[in-house]
């Protein structure tokens, strides 16, 4: 799941507004991170390797320490104290702890297939991407529209208003995490628009996922803390 994670952390800025929202961004995508950086330490290697061959249904990664079960529990563990120290409050580590937890549980429905802790352990996800990505991107759009649902209507209630252009825009970041996956489902860029193979060494299938993630959260940051409140409540 891609959009689907940022959803949460707008939601836990607004319960907890102690926490910043780039923290609960961060944090809200805390696997893949972890999952990028150790795609580059040889750990979770990512293939394929070239973006314009890349689908959701024939990407290939074991992500054994950023997405199994087991370790969960260390990230857990990490995320509660990260939030405990930084903002020197019990809620806002439980609260890390939580988006964690939601993270992989969102994933189990609507990700890659994950585990127990390994291949040759029982699986932890119904891996979706794989089986039916279309399904995959279906339950994250729905979960996003529900959560977006839900977002609006607390900031209504709290007298929080923001401007139409500002609407479109933070929906416009979510729609295109959605209409992304939808575009790499199962035929890859090459295979869409007849590319040819050729290497100019940018090309390659993680640097533009995390171009995508970092987009992202750089338009959530900026867009959803622009608001105003009524005076009148």
């Amino acid at each position: 799941m891609l959009a689907g994670h940022f959803t949460t952390a707008l939601i836990a800025k607004q319960k907890f507004p102690k926490g910043t929202l780039l923290y609960f961004l961060m944090i809200s995508q805390l696997q893949d991170f972890l999952w990028f950086l150790f795609h580059y330490l040889g750990i979770e290697p990512t293939n394929p390797t070239d973006a314009f061959d890349a689908t959701l249904s024939n990407m290939a990664v074991d992500m054994l320490y950023s997405h199994d079960l087991l370790p969960q529990l260390f990230w857990l563990a990490i995320v509660f104290l990260l939030g405990k120290f930084l903002f020197k409050s019990t809620k806002i580590g439980s609260v890390s702890a939580v988006l964690v937890s939601i993270h992989f549980i969102l994933d189990f429905f609507s990700g890659h297939m994950h585990h127990i802790y390994g291949a040759d352990t029982m699986k932890a996800g119904l891996g979706l991407y794989a089986s039916n990505p279309y399904l995959a991107i279906f339950i994250e759009a729905l979960f996003s529209i529900v959560a977006l649902w839900y977002f609006s209507r607390e900031e209504t209630k709290k007298g929080i208003i923001r401007t139409t252009k500002n609407k479109v825009a933070i929906i416009a970041v979510f729609a295109y995490g959605i209409i992304f996956m939808l575009l790499i489902a199962t035929h890859s860029f090459r295979e869409l628009f007849s590319i040819p193979a050729f290497d100019l060494g940018f090309n390659t299938n993680m640097p533009t996922l995390i171009f995508t993630y970092g987009a992202m959260l750089y338009c959530l940051n900026y867009f959803v803390p622009k608001f105003k409140l009524d005076k009148k409540k």
